[in-house]
């Protein structure tokens, strides 16, 4: 019999004009399992934290970028030349400051010509909804596809706001990388942008009455950057 794909994913949704099928994949591999334990763990310090967040974003990157277009050529070996392939298009990667900017490095590592633009967005602790106080993207024409990095996907407001800077911008193929989500926050994205590709490694249930993700993993920022418990 043979053997089972060590990743099993479930996408579901509609394509956009482009035929493009947007939905969910629940990336689920024994390393994105690992790593997303030890970022539950709270005795986790912050330099092992920051390293299974780029664990995570590599695996991620891996799944999320099957798709990506390519064109052939040619290179020469020490021996003769070989076939091959160039990515095609613009690759644009979109971290969600702050916690976002922890899962760019690796994604570049892998894919050394995509650009990065940048939102700056925060929770209003009162109203659980997103502020942005930072844009870069540019006027000029749009990547061909956006990758939206935000470690976190709790109520969705933070991605659905980044996902409608990128409509505006015009960008046609958008995927979201998130290494732990809320259903609440899966389900809200996906309802609103059915054309959007959305990885995550984790699903949690619910959100508590402060819209943190239950069980989760605690504020992500904080642990990345080592700020937990300052004002």
């Amino acid at each position: 019999m043979a053997a089972q794909s060590a990743i099993a994913t479930k996408n579901t949704g509609s394509a956009n004009h482009d035929g493009i099928v947007g939905g969910v994949t629940h990336v689920k591999h024994p390393l994105t399992q690992y790593h997303v334990t030890q970022l539950r763990n709270h005795k986790t310090d912050s330099a092992e934290f920051r390293l299974s967040v780029r664990c995570l974003a590599a695996l991620m990157a891996y799944e999320a970028t099957k798709d990506l277009p390519t064109v052939a050529t040619q290179v020469e070996t020490p021996l003769e030349t070989a076939d091959g392939v160039a990515l095609s298009g613009r690759v644009g990667l979109i971290p969600i400051l702050r916690a976002g900017l922890s899962m760019v490095d690796p994604i570049l590592d892998l894919m050394p010509t995509a650009e990065v633009w940048h939102l700056g967005l925060y929770r209003d602790e009162a109203t659980a909804q997103p502020v942005r106080y930072y844009d870069k993207l540019p006027e000029q024409r749009p990547v061909d596809v956006a990758l939206i990095l935000d470690p976190m996907l709790a109520t969705g407001g933070s991605v659905t706001a980044a996902l409608t800077s990128l409509r505006e911008w015009g960008v046609p193929h958008v995927k979201v990388l998130s290494l732990i989500a809320s259903r609440e926050g899966v389900d809200t994205v996906a309802s609103q942008f059915r054309e959007a590709q959305i990885y995550v490694c984790q699903i949690d249930p619910v959100l508590n009455d402060q819209k943190f993700i239950v069980p989760g993993l605690g504020d992500a920022g904080d642990r990345i950057f080592n700020t937990v418990g300052d004002d």
